[in-house]
């Protein structure tokens, strides 16, 4: 039968992992990302699970530790800053730039169109036909969308799903562990770090700074800071950058009201223990990003089909984002691989696997959600405290 054309609507990891895995494969592969500059993230970490670090460890002989920094616990924080537990536990930590950038190198540019926006698509019997933005066409063998939380090829396929907010929102942002404190730097560049608030939590830990640098002394301490924010009366003004410009996710870098990051350092410095609050009052450029849930009841359609936060978006708390979105592109060519090259067989069962993982994560950190924000049972001994993407730790 031959292996499959393939289009990928999306250049970020999930879409740069399974464009490599599927050329690997022996598949032709073009990948068509919005963006007409290369994907960045400044200030973006994320815990790497071992879904996220495969490729590069199995395909390209890269291990963890080359660039991952790395944490041996965790550590729960009081108030007054004295530990509550410490549990033993280690962690990679990286940066989403780091990741980003290894993948884009080994898939090269070549076949990486900028700036180009899959618009629409319609798939047939033989094959699928792919609109661009810029008014050019093609036909594949298969669609991959892996076109994130604002998808349109889901928006297309599936106008009922919308994204669901959550009731809150996390403050990012990082500052290098070489501007803390002695007494800071001790108590944190070994640990991913957790306060547990009314109704809230943050964690704070060690990530790679923009060159790649994973020594501890030279590294980013990145904080991810849960907050409440009622969706009519104070997710809105939360949106609002400094311009006056409402934001529908996330407000980046740069352009957060000056006046809400004035809050944060004022509820940091009240209520973190003190090596928290350093971190976070030290931060010069806070940013945000509101949690929603995506919930579908498919994800594949004929011969295309979506993947990673284009499909289920899942809170932040098993850290499987990426780790989901990578696993996607595995499974996906697994099921080519055994059927031949057979794009609707394989379809049909990668999705009832994807949608039963994706099912699975999603009321997972919805409790852990709940329980931080609404119920207030979060902690240490939080039974699914551990990150994974199958199940806790896993």
């Amino acid at each position: 039968m031959g292996w499959p054309t393939v289009a990928i609507a999306g250049g970020s990891i999930g879409g740069l992992t399974a464009a490599l895995l599927l050329r690997d494969l022996g598949c032709e592969v073009d990948v068509y990302e919005r963006s007409e500059a290369v994907l960045h993230a400044p200030g973006a970490g994320i815990a790497v699970l071992a879904q996220t670090s495969r490729y590069p460890e199995q395909r390209l002989g890269m291990p963890v530790d080359t660039f991952c920094s790395s944490t041996n616990n965790i550590t729960f924080f009081n108030a007054d800053g004295s530990t509550q537990r410490v549990i033993p536990h280690r962690y990679n930590f990286a940066a989403w730039n780091t990741i980003y950038r290894i993948l884009h190198r080994a898939f090269g540019d070549e076949r990486y169109h900028m700036g180009v926006e899959v618009s629409s698509f319609s798939s047939e019997t033989n094959a699928v036909r792919v609109e661009f933005s810029d008014g050019h066409s093609r036909e594949a063998d298969l669609l991959v969308c892996a076109d994130g939380i604002r998808s349109l090829a889901r928006a297309s396929m599936l106008p009922e799903v919308r994204p669901h907010y959550a009731g809150y929102v996390a403050w990012r942002g990082t500052v290098r562990e070489s501007a803390l404190t002695d007494v800071s730097y001790a108590a944190l560049h070994d640990s991913l770090s957790y306060q547990v608030l009314d109704k809230g939590h943050i964690l704070i830990y060690p990530i790679p700074d923009e060159t790649g640098d994973i020594r501890p002394g030279h590294r980013l301490m990145n904080i991810v800071w849960y907050f409440n924010a009622d969706e009519d009366s104070e997710l809105p003004r939360l949106l609002t950058d400094r311009e006056g410009v409402l934001h529908d996710v996330s407000i980046p870098p740069g352009l957060l009201d000056l006046g809400v990051q004035a809050e944060v350092k004022e509820r940091a410095a009240a209520t973190l223990a003190p090596p928290l609050a350093e971190v976070v009052t030290s931060i010069d450029d806070i940013f945000l990003q509101a949690v929603f849930d995506i919930d579908v009841p498919a994800m594949a359609f004929g011969r295309a089909c979506i993947m990673g936060d284009a499909a289920f978006a899942a809170r932040p708390h098993a850290a499987a984002g990426t780790a989901k979105a990578a696993e996607d592109a595995w499974v996906l060519v697994e099921e080519l691989a055994k059927t031949d090259g057979d794009v609707p067989s394989a379809l049909k069962s990668w999705e009832r696997r994807q949608l039963e993982m994706g099912v699975n994560l999603l009321a997972r950190t919805k409790a852990t959600g709940d329980a931080s924000q609404v119920d207030g049972t979060f902690g240490p001994d939080w039974p699914t405290l551990i990150f994974g993407l199958y199940e806790s730790g896993r």
